[in-house]
């Protein structure tokens, strides 16, 4: 396998894997709380912290935490950190942690921070998992303050709470809705899977004149693509 760099690693979360673009992971956030930017932001840097230092202290403990119970560990590290962010956000940011309600503690249970402590921070150094858990993490916020600031604009006509046109003129309230949450979300996962559409290999029209394996298959290539036609 090849080794990635740590920008790969960082990128990889950010853009070429993101969490909900891409693989769809942690719905509930993207569909529940993104009537706002600034409950979008909050919950996406909640969710980045948790990640980092999840990821960070489970990769310094992979060789400590036995198999058998790596999962209910895992669950116990990442609840640790999820503690003090819902304590530090109650303290310091209360309508915020008003707003979020019981979301932020659904982050306990967040398919991408557990699953990115199973398939990634048990198996690499803490340096790496750090980079890993900072891509996914902004990744996420970044899908989150997408979705919000369509839905905000297009359904409230404003954006971080700055109303455009006064209280005089409404938005479109099918954005605020569940089913606008579903359809903002599924036009920019389509979007983004047309962006990052592979192209498909180029045909040989040399036959096997031009193929460099022509000698080991001994023109078999040639003689399939015939009895097709």
């Amino acid at each position: 396998m090849e080794k990635k760099s740590i920008w790969q690693i960082f990128r990889n979360g950010l853009i070429d894997e993101n969490p909900t673009f891409r693989l769809l992971l942690g719905m509930c956030a993207p569909l529940a709380i993104t009537t706002s930017a600034s409950n979008a932001i909050g919950m996406g840097l909640a969710t980045t912290f948790v990640l980092v230092c999840s990821n960070a202290v489970i990769s310094a403990l992979r060789r400590v935490i036995p198999k058998e119970v790596r999962l209910p560990a895992f669950i116990t590290i990442i609840a640790g950190f999820v503690t003090i962010v819902s304590l530090v956000m109650q303290r310091y940011f209360a309508s915020l942690y008003d707003s979020l309600g019981v979301f932020l503690e659904l982050i306990v249970v967040n398919c991408i921070i557990l699953g990115r402590a199973e398939m990634f921070a048990s198996k690499n150094k803490v340096i790496p998992s750090l980079a890993d858990g900072l891509g996914m993490g902004l990744g996420f916020t970044a899908a989150l303050l997408i979705i919000s600031t369509i839905r905000e604009i297009l359904g409230n006509l404003s954006w971080f709470g700055f109303s455009f046109f006064g209280d005089d003129v409404s938005g479109m309230l099918f954005f605020i809705l569940p089913a606008g949450a579903f359809f903002v979300l599924g036009m920019l996962t389509a979007l983004m899977n047309v962006i990052f559409a592979k192209k498909p290999a180029k045909k040989n029209d040399a036959g096997c004149a031009g193929c460099p394996g022509a000698s080991a298959c001994g023109g078999s290539c040639d003689r399939k693509e015939a009895e097709a036609k």
